[in-house]
This record gives structure tokens, C-alpha cells and sequence, in this order.
């Protein structure tokens, strides 16, 4: 190019290609998620995989699980990742690090481990979307990565303490970062 300000203007244009195909790909990768393939306690049908997406201050959830008993039942993230006692008692309680009442996680006073209940068809099988805020795939005392997470048999209250009155633990995973 023999005329400078073509040059110059040819120049920047390449550059701010490049800057914005850089910036795209940065905000995609600075995406945190993770995942808990889920199997059924002993006695069991039920099996699923839950990814959850960080998404500035909130955490998308996305659930899909075959083998339930058709209708309602309780979802929570529990204390610890183990799943290796039979019933899966070793995942602990609820994660509850700031000592709230139980509740259903779209109200105030709910757990950090709260999740909305699953709501199984005629087949057994339920899906579930929500994003949800008190939660973080980072570090800090919200995080859930390591975490437990446990599908039981009857419906969640949202009102008994400390649980939800929600039965036996049917199904457990452990939340895993990818």
C-alpha cells in the first residue's frame, strides 16, 4: 500500500479484529461450571446428571433424572462430598454455612444448599432449570464445588427443619468442577 493512511487504517482495523476475537473468547473461558453425575443408593432406580453454570452472581442449575417414583422430591446439596455409605448418609446435612433456616431458595431464609424440588412424570423422570443466587462454583464459604448432592423420596415441605421433612436419600453425586 503506498498511500499511509490506508496503511494505518488497514493496520488498525486487523488490530481490532483481533482485540475483539480475543475479548469473545476470554469471556467464554472465564466461565466457571461443574457437574454431579448422580447414582442411585442402594435400593435404588435413580440416576441423573446436574451441571451448574456460574453466571456473574447467580448459578444456573440444570438437572435431568430417570428412575424417580412419579411426583414430587426434595433436592439439596449437602455438607460433603461422599457418597459411600449405602443410604448416602455420609454426604452429611444440608450445606448450611450461614446457620439459616430451611426454605425454598427463591424465598430469603433458605439454606445455600436449599434447590427447588423435582418434580418426577409418570415415567419417573424430571428435568429442572433454575438459576439461582446464594450459591458460587468459586472459593469462598458459598461455594458448592466438592459438595454433595442428594435427590430424596417424598416431596419437600420448604417448612420442617432441618430438612423439609423430604424422606430417604434415593439418589447422590458430588459436585465437581470442570
Amino acid at each position: 500500500m503506498s498511500n499511509p493512511y490506508l496503511a494505518t487504517a488497514a493496520l488498525s482495523a486487523i488490530l481490532l479484529a483481533a482485540g475483539c476475537a480475543s475479548n469473545s473468547n476470554s469471556s467464554s473461558s472465564d466461565r466457571v461450571s461443574a457437574q454431579a453425575a448422580m447414582q442411585p443408593t442402594q435400593g435404588q432406580n435413580a440416576r441423573g446428571n446436574v451441571t451448574f453454570t456460574q453466571q456473574g452472581e447467580q448459578v444456573s442449575v440444570v438437572a435431568s433424572f430417570s428412575g424417580l417414583t412419579p411426583g414430587g422430591h426434595g433436592f439439596h446439596i449437602h455438607e460433603k462430598g461422599d457418597c459411600s455409605a449405602p443410604d448416602g448418609t455420609s454426604a452429611g446435612g444440608h450445606f448450611n454455612p450461614s446457620a439459616k433456616q430451611h426454605g425454598h431458595p427463591q424465598q430469603d431464609e433458605h439454606h445455600v444448599g436449599d434447590l427447588p424440588m423435582l418434580e418426577a412424570d409418570a415415567s419417573g423422570n424430571a428435568s429442572l432449570t433454575v438459576t439461582l443466587s446464594g450459591l458460587s462454583l468459586g472459593k469462598g464459604s458459598d461455594s458448592i464445588i466438592g459438595r454433595g448432592l442428594i435427590v430424596h423420596a417424598a416431596p419437600d415441605d420448604f417448612k420442617t427443619q432441618p430438612t423439609g421433612n423430604s424422606g430417604g436419600r434415593i439418589a447422590c453425586g458430588v459436585i465437581a468442577a470442570q
